[in-house]
């Protein structure tokens, strides 16, 4: 069963006559609608932006050394660590809240 026309979102939008006479234009040549290929256009280049911030790309060089620094971790520094146990340890004795807001105040150097 297809969705009917009413029963799936709508996107409007104003254009300049030039674009509107070129997505006309094309719309004719690829044998579809102006609605279906601006839908269809949308959706390309929907999907191509989400990839983009989706992936990240490495030289090879590069995914060397993202991959040894995986393989190898760096040690934690002191003040991190005695930090992260602090946190822990209030996060343990905080029982009035269990969301995952964290309360962090800088303590002076």
């Amino acid at each position: 069963m297809h969705a009917t026309s009413n029963d799936r979102p709508r996107i409007t939008t104003r254009v300049t006559t030039y674009a509107q006479q070129a997505i006309e234009q094309a719309a004719e040549m690829t044998a579809t609608t102006t609605s279906q290929f601006v839908a269809q256009a949308a959706l390309r280049e929907a999907e191509r932006i989400i990839e983009e911030h989706s992936i990240i790309r490495l030289s090879q060089n590069d995914m060397q050394k993202f991959l040894d620094a995986l393989d190898n971790p760096k040690p934690v520094p002191n003040r991190l660590a005695v930090s992260l146990k602090q946190h822990k340890e209030d996060r343990q004795h905080d029982t009035s809240s269990r969301s995952s807001t964290v309360r962090w105040t800088p303590k002076p150097l």
